[in-house]
C-alpha cells in the first residue's frame, strides 16, 4: 500500500514497487549507461577519434571527478528543488552527456560529455533517497534501496545488446543511452513526488563532532576505499580496449565482459553476510585479492574469449562485494549519521578512481597494458595484505558506537 508524507505532492501515489522499479531503472542509466558503459566503448571511440591511450586515460577521470564535484551538493539542491526536480535534473545531465558523446568530433566535447554524465551519478541517489522518503513507507526503505542499487549491473548488461547489435556504431549506441535517459526522466516527473519529505522535527542543533578514534576509522575505511578505487579504474577504462588491442578480439565481443561484470555482480547483493559470518576486514580482503585476480587473469591470455569472460565475472562480484562492504561499513561506523556513512566511502572510491583512470593510461602508454595491468593488480593485492588494518564495522562496533562517543575502541579491528 502507498504511503506519501503530508509533504509530498505528487499526481497520483507511487507505491513501493513502482518506486523500486523506477529507481532501479533511473540508477541503470546513471551508473550502467552514463558512467560504467564507457570503457566498452573505448576501443571504437579511440580508433575513429585517433585518441591515444594517455588522453582516453584523462578522458576516462571526469566522471569520477564530475561524481565527486556532484556528491558535494547533490543532497542540499535535492532538499531545495524536492525529489521530483531534483530526480530530472540529474536524468538531464545524462540526456546532456550522452548526447555530447554522440556527437563528440575531439576530446573537449569527448570529455564535456563524460563530466556531464558524472554530474548524473552524483546527484541521481540523493534525488531518490529524497522521494523514497516522501513515498514509501518507512518500514520498505531497506528492501526498495536494495533493489535501487540492484541497477548499476541491470545497466551495464544492457550496454552489451548495445555493442553487440550496434557494432563500431558507438554514436547510435549514446544517441539510443539519451532517449533512454529522456525517457527515464519523464517518467521521474509523472511519478515522484514534488517535495522534500524533510523530518521538521529534527533538531536545529548541529550534529556533535566526532571523537578522535572514530574519526580516525572512518579515514582508515576511506584510505580502502579509495585504494579500491584506483585499483578498479583500470579495468573499468582500458579492460575492452586491452582484448581488442592486445588480444585481437573483435570489438563487439568485448561487450560479453560487461555482460559478465553485472550478471556477476549481482552475487555481490549477500556481501552483508558475508561480512557478518567472516568479518568486514577479511571479506574486503578476499575481494580485493578476487578483483586483482581479474585483471591478472586478463592479461595471462586476452586473446582467449572464456578467459576474458571469467576475469569479468570475477572483477563483477568483487567489485560489487567491496562497494557494499564499503557502505555497511561506512553506516556501522556512524550510526547517529547513516548518510554521512554511506557518502564517504562512496566520495573515496570516486577519487581512487578519478586518480587511478589517468594514470593507468600513463602507465599503458609507458609499460603498455600487461605492466600496467599487473602493476594495478599489484597495488590491490597490497591493499588486501593490509587488512588487519580495516576498521572494525561490524555489530560490535556498530553497539559501541551507538552506545555514545565516550565508548572506547573495541580491542579488535578487521573484524566484522
Amino acid at each position: 500500500m502507498p504511503f506519501r508524507s503530508s509533504s509530498s505532492q505528487s499526481a497520483q501515489p507511487i507505491s513501493a514497487t513502482t518506486y523500486a522499479a523506477l529507481g532501479a531503472g533511473l540508477i541503470a542509466v546513471a551508473y550502467g549507461l552514463a558512467r560504467f558503459a564507457f570503457g566498452l566503448f573505448v576501443p571504437p571511440i579511440r580508433e575513429e577519434l585517433g585518441l591515444s591511450a594517455e588522453v582516453m586515460g584523462f578522458i576516462g577521470a571526469q566522471p569520477f571527478i564530475s561524481f565527486v564535484f556532484a556528491s558535494l551538493f547533490a543532497s542540499a539542491v535535492a532538499e531545495r528543488l524536492g525529489a521530483r526536480a531534483a530526480t530530472v535534473l540529474s536524468g538531464a545531465f545524462a540526456v546532456a552527456g550522452l548526447t555530447l558523446i554522440s556527437q563528440a568530433e575531439g576530446p573537449l566535447v569527448l570529455g564535456a560529455g563524460v563530466f556531464a554524465c558524472g554530474l548524473c551519478t552524483g546527484t541521481m541517489m540523493p534525488a531518490l533517497n529524497t522521494g523514497l522518503h516522501a513515498a514509501v513507507r518507512p518500514t520498505l526503505h531497506g528492501r526498495v534501496n536494495a533493489v535501487m542499487n540492484a541497477g548499476t549491473s541491470l545497466g551495464v548488461a544492457l550496454a552489451v545488446p548495445a555493442v553487440l547489435l550496434l557494432a563500431g556504431a558507438w554514436r547510435e549506441a549514446y544517441a539510443a543511452f539519451a532517449l533512454l535517459a529522456a525517457l527515464g526522466a519523464a517518467a521521474a516527473w509523472a511519478l515522484l513526488p514534488a517535495s522534500a519529505a524533510a523530518d521538521r522535527e529534527a533538531p536545529a542543533t548541529p550534529p556533535a563532532r566526532l571523537p578522535a578514534q572514530q574519526r580516525r576509522r572512518v579515514i582508515e575505511l576511506c584510505l580502502f576505499s579509495a585504494a579500491m578505487g584506483g585499483v578498479s579504474s583500470a579495468y573499468w577504462v582500458f579492460a575492452p580496449d586491452l582484448v581488442v588491442a592486445l588480444g585481437g578480439l573483435e570489438p563487439h565481443l568485448s561487450g560479453w565482459l560487461w555482460l559478465a561484470v553485472g550478471v556477476a555482480g549481482l552475487a555481490g547483493a549477500a556481501a552483508g553476510d558475508w561480512a557478518d559470518r567472516h568479518g568486514a576486514g577479511v571479506t574486503q580482503a578476499v575481494a580485493l585479492a578476487t578483483l586483482a585476480a581479474g585483471l591478472l587473469l586478463l592479461i595471462a591470455a586476452p586473446s582467449q574469449l572464456m578467459l576474458a569472460i571469467a576475469s569479468a565475472a570475477l572483477f563483477g562480484v568483487a567489485y560489487m562485494t567491496l562497494t557494499a562492504v564499503y557502505l555497511i561499513s561506512g553506516i556501522r561506523l556512524l550510526p547517529h549519521r547513516p548518510s554521512l556513512g554511506a557518502v564517504l566511502p562512496f566520495l573515496a572510491i570516486a577519487v581512487g578512481q578519478a586518480i587511478g583512470s589517468p594514470l593507468a593510461g600513463w602507465a599503458v602508454e609507458r609499460f603498455g597494458y600487461t605492466g600496467a595491468f599487473a602493476a594495478f593488480a599489484g597495488l590491490g593485492l597490497a591493499a588486501a595484505a593490509c587488512w588487519p588494518l580495516f576498521p572494525s564495522s561490524g555489530p560490535a562496533a556498530q553497539a559501541a558506537s551507538a552506545a555514545g562517543p565516550s565508548e572506547p575502541d573495541p580491542p579488535r579491528r578487521g573484524d566484522g
